[in-house]
């Protein structure tokens, strides 16, 4: 990271008695005041005010689990129990990797639809015309992310099955025991 980018990010500090102190503002600021810097893309840093341990995942995770608790969530109860199942299984890494890219894709979708939106005014989008167009257009774009999720594990699919096969014919020629199969069934 360059020290330019390093000296713009805003700096907060946590202290033991929870309080979350805004270095740039020289003020005690809340998780709202911290979401508010998510929305508006101001990067921060959130550290232990006593031994300087990074603490922004800590505050973004306790973000998420206050807009959960509250309103519409976003992840249903299974989904958040598939995602503890993840954790400590081979596949983490990888399951991580598969949220984020598309998390991004979803990202690059949405700023492509507001980048240049304009109505037949020339006027940008107001928040009432966007959750207009998003009624209309929201069960598309969530037919258009499920073909994206199935194209992607119909992909995942395939590879793994390529995988097996390339590993069955690397190592076919190892005198390895062979494993055992089920019986026949009697008929």
């Amino acid at each position: 990271m360059s020290s330019a980018k390093k000296s713009a990010e805003r700096l907060i500090k946590k202290y033991p008695n929870r309080r979350l102190y805004d270095t740039q503002t020289s003020s005690y600021i809340t998780l709202t005041d911290v979401k508010q810097l998510v929305l508006d893309a101001d990067p921060f840093t959130v550290v232990d005010a006593k031994s300087n341990e990074d603490l922004t995942r800590s505050i973004l995770l306790q973000i998420i689990l206050e807009e959960e608790a509250s309103g519409v969530p976003m992840f249903s109860t299974d989904v958040l129990a598939q995602i503890i199942r993840y954790y400590g299984h081979a596949m983490q890494g990888m399951m991580g990797s598969y949220l984020e890219k598309n998390v991004q894709a979803f990202t690059d979708i949405q700023r492509r639809l507001t980048t240049g939106a304009t109505n037949f005014e020339g006027k940008p989008f107001s928040p009432e015309m966007w959750t207009q167009f998003m009624n209309v257009q929201a069960p598309i774009m969530q037919g258009m992310m499920n073909n994206y999720i199935d194209q992607s594990k119909n992909l995942f699919v395939q590879m793994q099955e390529q995988m097996q096969n390339q590993s069955l014919s690397l190592f076919g020629a190892f005198p390895f025991a062979v494993p055992p199969t089920a019986p026949p069934e009697k008929k």
